[in-house]
């Protein structure tokens, strides 16, 4: 396999048509008012080269907002079968924020017991990556959180330098869906020259957007629990649960059983679930483990920045910055970041 190739944006068109007659593609699809979603595309004119984040992750092809994991039947004793739905298909356009978000699913829902769901699908699915030339907008904290250049977690990932695309071949299946194209060519000493001058660039725009490193953001967190801060956002937050249900890391959910209107035969579905609604640390008795908003808030920012950390080495934010952007109340989290550092000096 060789590493590096380029595609010539003349034949751009043609290898978005090759890749949809071998399987299904879906890319970023402009849905207006400066809105995207991943959608199924057969033609590169369907495709949004420049987008802000779509509105939901890449994750709801790896774990759909519903799905059927179970389905039963008493007409023939008591069989159960367990039920794992995947499809073949292609992810374009996948930016680096959204790459990290796959990543860190991948570790979660890898770990024992492994969710044979996800996974089954994860080994169906190639990712093709897209690079950011400049911020998306200014919720995006790629920088702090280390995302605004590659780093794995793709099959092939596409970077424009103008006229062509420089195309990384991460893996074995990058390599077969593109090459079965025939439109991709080897790649050259100066188009390898011309990747480095692009990102060379790029680090001259991409700054740490919130006053504190990468680093020591470990460090602000573990101060931060008796924080004012989670007071001030309880006053504003709606417990809507967009925050959680955009977030390319979140995979909480809950598992629900319906039974057919026979009474014999039904299923079992498991649902996204948010550590914001009313109802999600809730128990027997009606007890609830975190009452207060400002106390499911605090949860949420400590399920990026810290417990993580504690377990699997990284934070579970991208930096994508859709919790602020979709947020009816104004909660954005680079501000809540700054007073809690504010706080830390």
């Amino acid at each position: 396999m060789k590493q590096y190739a380029i595609l010539q944006k003349s034949h751009f068109a043609d290898f978005i048509s090759a890749l949809a007659v071998e399987q299904s593609v879906m890319a970023p699809v402009a849905k207006g008012y400066d809105n995207y979603a991943f959608e199924p595309v057969t033609r590169a004119s369907q495709i949004a080269l420049k987008h802000i984040p779509t509105i939901l992750p890449p994750k709801k092809y790896f774990m759909p907002p519903s799905e059927t994991i179970l389905e039963y039947s008493r007409r023939e004793g008591e069989a159960v079968h367990p039920v794992v739905e995947y499809e073949k298909m292609i992810l374009f356009g996948v930016h680096t924020c959204d790459l990290m978000g796959v990543q860190c699913l991948n570790m979660a829902l890898s770990e024992h017991p492994e969710d044979i769901n996800y996974l089954s699908r994860k080994n169906k699915i190639a990712i093709i990556g897209l690079e950011c030339e400049d911020y998306c907008d200014e919720y995006a904290s790629c920088h702090l959180m280390a995302n605004d250049l590659p780093n794995g977690g793709y099959d092939a990932f596409f970077t424009d330098l103008g006229d062509y695309f420089i195309i990384h071949l991460n893996t074995q299946m990058g390599d077969d869906v593109l090459g079965r194209t025939k439109l991709i060519e080897p790649s050259t000493e100066s188009h390898w020259d011309e990747l480095m001058k692009f990102r060379e660039k790029k680090r001259s725009v991409f700054k740490n957007e919130v006053p504190v490193t990468h680093q020591k953001i470990k460090e602000v967190f573990d101060n931060a629990w008796k924080s004012p801060v989670w007071s001030d956002i309880a006053k504003r937050c709606l417990a809507c649960s967009n925050c959680t249900n955009v977030c390319p890391t979140c995979y909480c959910f809950d598992v629900v059983d319906e039974p057919d209107l026979d009474l014999i035969t039904g299923r079992r579905r498991r649902k996204w679930d948010s550590c914001q609604s009313a109802s999600f640390a809730r128990v027997a008795g009606g007890e609830s483990f975190r009452e207060d908003r400002g106390a499911k808030q605090r949860h949420r920012y400590y399920r990026k920045f810290k417990y993580p950390v504690e377990r699997f080495f990284r934070y579970f934010c991208t930096g994508c910055g859709r919790c602020s952007r979709t947020c009816m109340a104004k909660i954005n989290l680079k501000e809540t970041l700054t007073s809690l550092v504010k706080e830390l000096n």
